[in-house]
């Protein structure tokens, strides 16, 4: 059976190589940046709704409520379907290094990677470098955990 044709279902060995099988890469970086976007849109939104159910007091603390609702969110939906809702509208979804989507903690680790990225600029940097430079466009956090951001198969 082809890679190409993954299922939700499939364990295959090992990810897809970014030279024998590029349509798994494809557009992956663009793909990525609107779903980062996308993210930051719905958690704000969801700082903006806590921000109303806290009589106006998640204003106090503003950065941090969208600190937390952001690793709760990333964690949550990473952990889910191996994607943020960004990455479902994208079409795209996280791999493990055997192919798998990933599990609970995997999603945690990456989200804990993510969040120490986003906080630090030298490490931001690098990990933006990383995704263009890198033949499966890989963030710092997805080489440290062998994680791999591929485009989705169509149903």
């Amino acid at each position: 059976m082809s890679h190409t044709h993954w299922t939700d279902y499939d364990m295959p060995h090992a990810l897809p190589d970014p030279d024998a099988q590029p349509e798994f890469y494809d557009g992956v970086q663009v793909k990525r940046l609107i779903a980062w976007v996308i993210d930051t849109l719905v958690i704000f939104v969801l700082a903006l709704i806590a921000t109303v159910l806290t009589v106006f007091v998640g204003l106090l603390f503003f950065p941090l409520l969208m600190l937390v609702i952001g690793f709760v969110y990333r964690t949550a939906t990473l952990a889910s379907g191996s994607a943020t809702w960004g990455m479902r509208l994208m079409a795209v979804e996280l791999r493990a290094r055997s192919g798998a989507r990933i599990d609970g903690w995997t999603a945690l680790a990456h989200t804990l990677l993510y969040a120490i990225s986003i906080g630090t600029f030298l490490v931001q940097a690098v990990s933006v470098l990383l995704m263009l430079i890198t033949p499966r466009g890989q963030g710092l956090g997805d080489h440290l955990l062998g994680t791999v951001l591929i485009n989705r198969r169509a149903a």
